[in-house]
């Protein structure tokens, strides 16, 4: 996993985020070029948070419980039982 990976995994986290922040701020009726600023600051931070988060466990080959969950297999069919008399 290459740096282009990486930045484009931070591009959707602070993307999304900063669009949901700053939809808050308009829906307040704040929509000062101050607060859009600390959407968008805010954002920056959380993905950066995220994305060194993700990095930090891949760079130490540690597993995640959310990204390794599987859903259980389905039991294959088995020919039914004979009872034995």
């Amino acid at each position: 996993m290459g740096p282009l990976f990486w930045i484009k995994r931070y591009l959707l986290a602070a993307v999304p985020l900063f669009a949901i922040l700053a939809a808050v701020e308009w829906a307040k009726g704040t929509t000062a070029p101050a607060d859009i600023a600390s959407a968008a600051i805010w954002a920056a931070v959380a993905a950066a948070i995220f994305t060194a988060a993700a990095w930090n466990r891949y760079r130490k080959a540690l597993s995640c419980a959310a990204c390794d969950a599987v859903l259980p297999k389905p039991a294959a069919a088995q020919p039914p039982r004979r009872n034995k008399k």
